[in-house]
């Protein structure tokens, strides 16, 4: 079961889309955090994915206050395109949106209430990052969060920052054959969580570049894209349990 649904933020109202397994037994949710590119045929397919594996999926549109349609293709200028609609959002309004979403879920008869994770890839596992300290959330699975070591687009400062305040467990993957985020950048965010006491684990494939879960790039990746899932679906169910 899947449908367009919009949720209330502060009087603006953000388009998500929600996909989830029939039946009205309540399901734990997964949030779904979107790349920079927006709201796409991609990340509908992973909330699809999510809501195969037994639980409620919603795909949020974090740039619903400037571009509340925007889609782009994953070219140069499509890039470009989400650079600057995710110059428009802070880690505040992150923050917002994801805890309007919270509220949101805890309100459907068909989410199991207080069991809620978040997943986000691109700019999106940046997101799940620095909304790892919003109550109400038992879990979050970034995906090669390009901020997480530096500065946001908006001017935040980088996501590391927000380490400090997480209470809840990690899951991260990164690829090592990322440019955006180097070797380096990455034993940083994991030495920031080893020394805050934040249970988590890291988890990077050397042989695979950024993107690398994306449908479009899946066909060459299907052994790390294999064992990310099958990771992703035993920490679900180990924190949501």
């Amino acid at each position: 079961m899947h449908q367009d649904v919009t949720i209330d933020v502060g009087g603006s109202p953000m388009p998500s889309y929600l996909s989830r397994p029939d039946g009205e037994d309540p399901k734990p949710a997964v949030i779904v955090l979107q790349e920079i590119f927006g709201v796409n045929t991609e990340v509908k397919r992973i909330a699809d994915l999510v809501a195969d594996a037994g639980y409620v999926a919603i795909a949020i549109n974090y740039y619903h206050r400037t571009h509340p349609n925007l889609n782009e293709p994953y070219t140069q200028e499509g890039l470009q395109a989400g650079f600057a609609a995710a110059s428009q959002v802070s880690i505040e309004s992150l923050r917002a949106d994801v805890a309007a979403t919270v509220a949101w879920l805890n309100e459907q008869p068909f989410v199991a209430k207080g069991k809620i994770a978040t997943m986000g890839f691109c700019f999106g596992g940046t997101t799940a990052y620095v909304t790892a300290t919003v109550p109400g959330l038992k879990a979050a699975i970034p995906f090669y969060g390009g901020h997480i070591h530096q500065g946001l687009p908006n001017g935040d400062p980088a996501g590391l920052t927000a380490t400090k305040d997480i209470k809840i467990p990690l899951l991260l993957f990164f690829a090592g054959q990322d440019d955006y985020i180097p070797a380096d950048a990455v034993a940083k965010i994991e030495g920031a969580l080893t020394e805050a006491g934040i249970k988590h684990e890291v988890v990077t494939y050397p042989n695979v570049g950024h993107g690398f879960f994306r449908e479009s790039a899946s066909a060459l990746n299907q052994t790390e894209v294999k064992d990310a899932w099958d990771r992703v679906r035993g920490f679900l169910h180990e924190t949501l349990a």
